[in-house]
C-alpha cells in the first residue's frame, strides 16, 4: 500500500513538473496572449462607443445603434480569440471550435430565421433613408406616422390614433409610400360643368381660384376637360402644395372643393349631378 501511495506521488511530482516546464516553455507566448486579449478587449471597447456616436446623427433608434456596437465589439474579440488560440498552438482545438461552431450555428440559425430576418431588415431600415421617425408613410395597407423602428418591427401610428405593428421584414420586402421624402405633393381633383357653360371662363375661374389660394407653385395650375359625361362636361384640375403628410394633402383638396363651389355658384356656373330616368311599367 505504501509503494503504491508513493508510486502515485512520484508519478503527480511528474506531471507538475512536467507541466511547470511546459508553462515555462510558453510564457513568451501566455504575455503574449494576454497582450493581444488586452488591446483587443481595448479595441472593441473604443470602436464600438465611438462609432454608436457616429450613428448618432444617422440612426435614431438606440436599440439599432446598440445592436451594430456590439454586432463590431463581438467580431474584433472574436479575431482576438482566434489569434490568442494561434499563439497558444492550440490550433486543433480552434478546428474543433470552428466546427462545432458551424454546425451549432445552422441549427441556431434556421430556429431563429424569422427572428433574424426582421432585425437585419431593421437595421437595414435605420441605415437608409428611405424611412425615419415622424414620417407619414402608407405600407401593407396602413398609413400613418412612423412611431418607432425596433430590431423586431416597426410601430406605425395612424390618423385615428391606433398604433400598428408591422414586422420589419413585412416593410422591407413589400412597396410603401413616404410622403414625407418630399415636400411636394399633387392634389388632384375631377368634377363636371354643366354643358351651357362657357368652358373658357369655366378654366379660367378655376385656375385662378386655385391659385389665389394655393400659392405655391402656382403658375403649374393644370386644368383639362376630360369627357362629355351623362349630364355633364368632365374636368380635372391639378396643382402642387407644400406638404410632408397625407392629412394635409386631404385637408387641401377639401379647402379646394369649397373654393371651386363657392367660385362657380358666385359666376352661376352649374356643376350637375347625374340624372337618372326610372321607366315603369303601365
Amino acid at each position: 500500500m505504501k509503494e503504491q501511495l508513493n508510486v502515485s506521488i512520484e508519478n503527480l511530482m511528474l506531471k507538475l513538473s512536467s507541466w511547470f516546464d511546459t508553462l515555462i516553455i510558453n510564457l513568451p507566448n501566455l504575455f503574449i496572449a494576454a497582450l493581444v486579449f488586452m488591446i483587443s478587449y481595448f479595441l472593441a471597447k473604443k470602436l464600438s462607443s465611438r462609432i454608436t456616436r457616429l450613428l448618432e446623427n444617422k440612426i435614431k433608434q438606440g436599440s439599432i445603434r446598440s445592436l451594430i456596437g456590439s454586432i463590431i465589439s463581438t467580431i474584433i474579440l472574436g479575431l482576438g480569440f482566434i489569434l490568442i488560440l494561434g499563439i497558444l498552438n492550440l490550433d486543433q482545438a480552434l478546428n474543433s471550435l470552428i466546427a462545432g461552431a458551424g454546425v451549432a450555428g445552422l441549427a441556431i440559425g434556421l430556429a431563429i430565421q424569422g427572428t433574424l430576418s426582421n432585425t437585419f431588415a431593421g437595421i437595414s431600415l435605420a441605415l437608409k433613408n428611405d424611412i425615419n421617425i415622424n414620417d407619414f408613410v402608407e405600407t401593407n395597407g396602413f398609413a400613418g406616422t412612423i412611431a418607432e423602428i425596433n430590431l423586431r418591427d416597426t410601430k406605425i401610428r395612424t390618423i385615428d390614433n391606433n398604433l400598428v405593428i408591422i414586422p420589419n421584414n413585412s416593410i422591407s420586402n413589400n412597396p410603401f409610400k413616404n410622403y414625407s421624402l418630399t415636400k411636394d405633393l399633387r392634389v388632384v381633383i375631377e368634377s363636371g360643368v354643366g354643358y351651357e357653360s362657357d368652358l373658357r371662363k369655366v378654366e379660367l375661374i378655376a385656375k385662378s381660384a386655385i391659385a389665389e389660394y394655393f400659392s405655391y407653385r402656382k403658375e403649374e395650375i393644370d386644368f383639362y376637360y376630360l369627357s362629355f359625361g351623362d349630364s355633364a362636361i368632365n374636368f380635372q384640375i391639378r396643382f402642387w402644395i407644400e406638404a410632408t403628410e397625407k392629412s394635409t394633402l386631404i385637408q387641401a383638396k377639401s379647402e379646394a372643393i369649397i373654393l371651386l363651389k363657392e367660385k362657380f355658384d358666385a359666376e352661376n356656373i352649374n356643376i350637375p349631378y347625374p340624372i337618372r330616368t326610372i321607366l315603369s311599367a303601365s
